[in-house]
């Protein structure tokens, strides 16, 4: 063999590893884009969330607001991991059994607004054997540890799980049958359970669940199935916290909140017993989280809310003796049915308010918000509800109110 051909063959060769470690470079470097969010950073929960309104074309556009997650770290994280939507894979489901849910403890707002759409999940999340109905585990979402009793046990006997506090909301769903409903227990549950469902929720607007979180939360299930006794089985916490991460970066990537403040020209202020007369007139209430609520009638929802411009709260006192420059009227789209129908509701109150207290409606910037603006930023209103629904997360939803909850 001459030494033009060995040259060719070790080129070649070279060439070959060259194309396939430049592929693989390319699918890493895919991965990573997948995964990446353009939110900004909110402010603490006990603060006021509200988009960024630009208009660099003269009509307004609405920004994006949640916590960004720490970049993955530990044993809990793989940079190289493949990774897909959570929500890619879905299918329906079951109707509910006659009589399920006759011992679900709703002490959760998401819970208590279970609508009458099914939710959809993937295959091969759920619990073996389960029958999920809309009172159930949602794999999806939550990190979910099966327990299974040497015997039948009552829901008291899980006291410990029950009251567990970690950070993230923990729920605990029975069965009386390995083929019956899942039903939500809490303290006043009664009867016995052949098996149970421990479900800790993997990602909220706080960030995704930390592997310390999920570990502790299998800590706390294997403490409850050794005092049973039972057996116990769940996905590890390194593998849930990367499933943590990536959901955090899909909810990150739809979350949106509205706000269109109405204020008054420096130095004049709205008068704190004039604005109340109005809100109350307009159909707003005073909640006790220091904003005034508008109050859906035929459901109870709360479709937005009013706060003042200043971030203080509103009281009684307050309003009784105060004034303020203005206020804003604030849109939380994900946790929000029909988000399109909401904003035309706010729009009008918001320009009610603005026309009867002699104030302006303008954007976070002070500058005034004319119908192009409000049509633009309404698409996106309908933007993001039309997302959320193609990733299976209704707006408005128990699946929404877990996920966009502060």
């Amino acid at each position: 063999m001459s030494r033009l051909q060995i040259g060719l063959i070790v080129a070649g060769v070279v060439l070959v590893i060259g194309v396939l470690l430049y592929n693989v470079w390319q699918e890493r470097r895919a991965r990573s884009r997948l995964g990446a969010s353009t939110r900004v950073e909110a402010p603490p929960a006990a603060a006021r969330v509200e988009p960024t309104l630009r208009s660099g074309d003269g009509e307004g556009t609405a920004a994006t607001a949640r916590p960004a997650p720490a970049p993955p770290s530990g044993a809990g994280s793989a940079p190289d991991a493949p990774w897909r939507a959570p929500m890619d894979d879905v299918v329906g489901l079951a109707e509910a059994a006659p009589g399920a849910g006759a011992d679900v403890a709703h002490d959760d707002e998401a819970d208590e607004r279970a609508s009458a759409d099914a939710l959809r999940l993937p295959r091969g999340r759920a619990p073996a054997g389960s029958a999920m109905t809309i009172a159930a585990p949602d794999a999806d979402i939550e990190t979910i540890q099966t327990v299974q009793p040497a015997r039948p046990t009552p829901a008291s006997a899980l006291a410990a799980g029950l009251h567990a506090r970690l950070g993230k909301a923990v729920r605990w769903y029975g069965r009386r049958e390995r083929s019956g409903p899942w039903q939500r227990l809490g303290a006043e549950s009664r009867g016995d359970y052949v098996e149970f469902a421990a479900c800790m929720l993997l990602a909220d607007r706080n960030g995704p669940a930390s592997l310390a979180q999920l570990e502790a939360f299998r800590k706390v299930v294997a403490d409850v199935a050794a005092s049973l006794p039972a057996a116990f089985d769940g996905p590890a916490a390194a593998d849930e916290a990367q499933r943590a991460e990536a959901l955090d970066r899909l909810c990150a990537e739809l979350d949106m909140q509205i706000g269109l403040t109405v204020r008054k020209a420096p130095p004049a202020t709205i008068a704190g017993t004039r604005l109340r007369g109005v809100a109350e007139a307009s159909g707003f209430r005073l909640a006790p989280t220091g904003r005034f609520e508008w109050v859906q009638d035929e459901t109870g929802a709360v479709l937005f809310t009013l706060q003042n411009v200043t971030d203080e709260a509103f009281t009684a006192e307050s309003l009784r003796t105060g004034a303020t420059p203005g206020v804003v009227f604030l849109l939380d789209v994900p946790r929000v049915a029909e988000p399109g129908r909401a904003f035309d509701q706010m729009k009008l109150a918001a320009k009610r308010m603005a026309q009867t207290v002699g104030g302006e409606l303008v954007d976070d910037n002070g500058r005034p918000l004319n119908d192009g603006g409000l049509a633009a930023i309404r698409e996106q209103v309908v933007g993001a509800d039309e997302a959320l629904r193609r990733t299976n997360i209704e707006p408005g939803s128990p699946r929404a109110l877990k996920l966009f909850a502060a």
